[in-house]
């Protein structure tokens, strides 16, 4: 399955997201960003900033490129099983052994994720530009790669997902042995020769696919995005004071979108998947329908995104800001289907051939997968809005400490975050070309998380580069809920 093929695509280009903080690597190691980001930082986050007096005088442009950040996160599991789903990914990126697992690891698999909401992330910034003037205010432009993936799943599910044919879902099994076919009753007692020969498996009372599904939620989101944002001050008197305001917009290009919810009120999918997943919809008939790709993914659809955003400075100390970005939506026109709620009595698929539960998409929509399709001429997705509220204070010359609330507009929306994560942070700077950051968060799908962070800043910061961590408790706490780093060595301003 060449699912997995595009997901290593993105991790070759990055090494992950995180969805309150981006790239802006400074600012992921204490978790608070809303009244901290700064240049083209700013930008998703809080463009009001861009009107700020730099922290470095003198320097009126910021450069950047090759900005990273990754995170697998979850509430119900621990580091070591997120390190290795992690180890499985960047596996794929690189191109190694694809650690295929057997039966009984299978078993495992579905024993990690069933009903575990499990959320994946990588971002990486392509180019940061961002200019101030006092006069003008601060302007800015980045190009953004970013995936998201979010999923919660129910037993059965599951249990289909990674066991294939032989789920215990199936009350018998088809089974060929050369030219002799038979039928079996399934049960946990089946030696491995025998499943190996399994070429079906089957219930003996079919069930409604919104009833074998219910619980589930799947969604992704494969997207390019081109920035740009203005930010300068209103009104108010220097260092007493200001007023500050943000615009900022987006071009959008999306290579992928899945976004899949069964609950009490039926069953809901919309799909659509860039050729470079490599799907095969057999017989399904759609609208516009793109099969095969060279070079970079093809784009299925395209939108736009609005932020506004405000922020308040006191006596140079005190920052208050609050935000909402990304404002719009994205309409999809290539190969875009949906599900029908059919009945379910038989499946010939195997299971997923790694701990790679984003593989998962390719056996629900390829031909003969779990969900029945049908095609869609277009479909309009609503984006991944956020509402952000942010303060910080500088009591001392050396210190800064800060908060930040950011919360979902509609949770429904694929790469949404899921509830509110709330956060509190600081930077200690102990010599001019040092920073170190710490901070908590908790909310969301986290539980309690620690980041950390450092950055080193050269030439009265003309040059800077830094590593970070969303949860470093995570790299040496068996019960860690989150596995993540950010890492940024190519920014420069002048």
């Amino acid at each position: 399955m060449k699912l997995k093929l595009a997901l290593a695509f993105l991790l070759s280009i990055s090494f992950s997201y995180s969805q309150t903080q981006g790239v802006a690597f400074p600012t992921v190691g204490k978790g608070v960003s809303t009244p901290f980001v700064t240049d083209y930082h700013a930008l998703g986050i809080n463009t009001s900033a861009l009107g700020w007096r730099p922290r470095y005088a003198g320097k009126k442009f910021t450069l950047g490129t090759t900005e990273m950040a990754f995170g697998v996160s979850s509430d119900s599991l621990n580091s070591k099983k997120l390190m290795n789903l992690s180890k499985t990914l960047i596996n794929a990126a690189q191109h190694k052994n694809p650690n295929e697992i057997d039966y009984k690891r299978q078993m495992e698999s579905v024993g990690n994720y069933a009903e575990a909401g499990v959320a994946i992330n990588f971002d990486y910034n392509w180019l940061g530009f961002s200019y101030y003037n006092e006069k003008f205010g601060g302007i800015a432009f980045n190009i953004r790669e970013s995936y998201s993936w979010y999923s919660k799943l129910n037993s059965q599910t599951t249990d289909l997902l990674f066991r294939g044919k032989v789920s215990s879902v199936f009350d018998s099994l088809t089974v060929v042995y050369g030219s002799d076919t038979s039928r079996i009753a399934n049960n946990a007692n089946i030696s491995q020769d025998t499943l190996n020969n399994v070429i079906s498996g089957s219930l003996n009372v079919p069930i409604q696919l919104s009833a074998l599904t219910k619980g589930t939620q799947i969604q992704m989101l494969w997207s390019r995005s081109y920035n740009i944002g203005y930010g300068r001050k209103l009104f108010g008197k220097d260092s007493v004071f200001e007023v500050y305001a943000g615009l900022g917009a987006r071009l959008i290009t999306s290579m992928a979108m899945f976004n899949m919810t069964s609950d009490e009120t039926g069953i809901r999918m919309f799909s659509s998947i860039t050729p470079t997943f490599d799907i095969n919809y057999g017989n399904v008939s759609g609208s516009n329908v793109k099969t095969k790709s060279k070079g970079l993914a093809p784009v299925m659809g395209t939108g736009y995104g609005i932020d506004l955003s405000a922020s308040l400075i006191l006596f140079n100390k005190l920052k208050i800001a609050v935000a909402v970005n990304n404002i719009g939506s994205v309409t999809y026109k290539r190969n875009v289907y949906k599900v029908k709620d059919t009945l379910f009595a038989s499946f010939e698929l195997g299971g997923v051939n790694s701990d790679n539960i984003t593989q998962s998409v390719n056996q629900l929509v390829r031909d003969n997968g779990l969900l029945t399709l049908e095609g869609e001429q277009k479909y309009t997705v609503i984006n991944a809005s956020d509402f952000r509220f942010g303060v910080s204070f500088d009591p001392i010359k050396y210190v800064r400490i800060g908060l930040d609330i950011v919360a979902p507009f509609n949770k429904e929306n694929p790469g949404s975050l899921q509830n509110p994560v709330y956060s509190v942070g600081a930077d200690i700077i102990p010599v001019k070309w040092l920073q170190f950051s710490i901070g908590y968060y908790g909310g969301g799908i986290y539980k309690h998380n620690m980041p950390l962070g450092v950055t080193f800043i050269l030439k009265d910061g003309a040059y800077e580069f830094g590593i970070a961590s969303r949860d470093a408790l995570s790299f040496f706490l068996k019960n860690g809920t989150s596995v993540s780093a950010a890492l940024g060595f190519a920014r420069v301003r002048f």
